[in-house]
């Protein structure tokens, strides 16, 4: 029998057991913390997330639990247009928006009776001396075939095996809300569209949720402001957001006032510089792989994030389902690297010119930024939602 230990419980860790399950795997799902628990945020699944998803579980529902997303455009803070709303392109499918409760529930769904799941658990060691690898959780080891190290940002499976891969700050903080569609102010068909804000060093993107998610609805909400992470208490930080943005236009006021601390998600802006060498270390009969944010952590400008994990876990499933230990299973390692370090390398570089153009500061790069928005950002989207569209899953 194969064995896999996948090391993190968030999106891309429950994605690539259920992946790995599926194709005849016995895995050992490790989380550090006392239970698995979906963030009460969102996320956007442009086209390569969606077919990642159908690559991985072709059962999994995902229509069901994904809402259509709309183009609401880009204002200034005084609702004056920087770029209107606009058609998308028709290759592949459409940018959705789904609830990470929803998204957790369908991913452990799919686990089946393959995964073992240990939670409260801390992999402090992973070696691949041996006839096989060793993962160690202070005295207890688990030993296996294969290592998925999807253990975000702080993986220390990555620092082990990649230390030239540092998490830096990105030069900005965030904050994220979900607000349930029954305290929601009443807002009109533009309103309900969502949209991005752009401001001298900040930024606001509001988005629909579906009628059903998180058996709720409502709005999806995410903030920016440049600088480090603040670290008053979330009524504090929520105070501070109604401050910032209070004078922008509607519905941002009206959002932030429905919005309650414990909604809060404050978040510490962070990415890899320089990403890895590799994302594939074989080692005895098999090796260790990064998937999502141990390997590729990165803003999210361009909301690319979750769906590279989820790219990560469709072509690392594709590329072991059927491996036997020993030279078959490090050669599927290796091509698993060489892979994906390129495909990730071209979506943080396209990200950081989107960093570059969402964080102007100053009057003259304002006036800049502004002028030339209207025919930049469709260029940088287009080639945004073109490196997501050609993407394919692997055969």
């Amino acid at each position: 029998m194969r064995t896999a230990v996948v090391v993190g419980a968030g999106m891309a860790g429950l994605a690539a057991a259920g992946a790995l399950a599926r194709t005849g795997w016995r895995v050992t799902l490790l989380e550090r913390g006392e239970r698995i628990a979906a963030p009460p945020t969102a996320l956007v699944l442009w086209s390569n997330g969606r077919r990642a998803l159908e690559a991985i579980d072709p059962g999994g529902g995902w229509e069901g639990i994904a809402a259509p997303l709309p183009d609401g455009g880009v204002r200034r803070p005084d609702g004056g247009w920087l770029v209107a709303p606009r058609s998308r392109p028709g290759a592949g499918p459409a940018p959705a928006v789904v609830h990470l409760e929803d998204l957790y529930d369908t991913l452990i769904a799919g686990l089946g009776d393959r995964v073992e799941i240990r939670t409260g658990a801390r992999v402090t060691a992973v070696t691949g001396r041996g006839r096989r690898l060793s993962v160690a959780d202070g005295p207890t080891v688990f030993e296996a075939d294969l290592v998925v190290a999807a253990d975000g940002i702080d993986s220390p499976v990555r620092r082990a095996l990649a230390p030239e891969s540092v998490a830096v700050g990105s030069g900005f903080a965030a904050w994220q809300a979900v607000v349930p569609g029954y305290r929601l102010p009443r807002l009109n068909a533009e309103q309900a569209a969502g949209g991005e804000t752009l401001g001298a060093g900040y930024r606001f993107v509001s988005m629909p949720l579906g009628e059903r998610a998180a058996g709720r609805g409502g709005m999806y909400w995410v903030a920016t402001a440049a600088g480090a992470p603040r670290p008053e208490p979330p009524a504090t930080q929520l105070a501070l957001l109604r401050r910032w943005f209070g004078r922008w236009h509607a519905p941002i006021p009206e959002l932030l006032a429905a919005t309650r601390p414990e909604d809060l998600v404050p978040q510490e802006v962070r990415e890899l510089r320089p990403l890895p060498r590799a994302y594939g270390f074989p080692a005895g009969p098999g090796g260790v792989v990064l998937v999502g944010d141990a390997g590729h952590a990165m803003p999210h400008h361009l909301g690319q994030g979750a769906c590279l994990a989820f790219e990560d876990v469709a072509t690392l499933a594709a590329l072991v389902g059927g491996a036997r230990p020993g030279p078959e299973l490090r050669a599927a390692i290796d091509t698993y690297s060489r892979t994906r370090r390129p495909r990730t390398t071209s979506v943080v570089r396209q990200m950081r010119r989107m960093s570059a153009v969402v964080q102007a500061r100053g009057r003259l790069a304002l006036r800049a930024r502004d002028a030339a928005l209207g025919s930049l950002r469709p260029r940088m989207l287009g080639h945004a939602e073109g490196l997501a569209a050609q993407w394919q899953p692997p055969e």
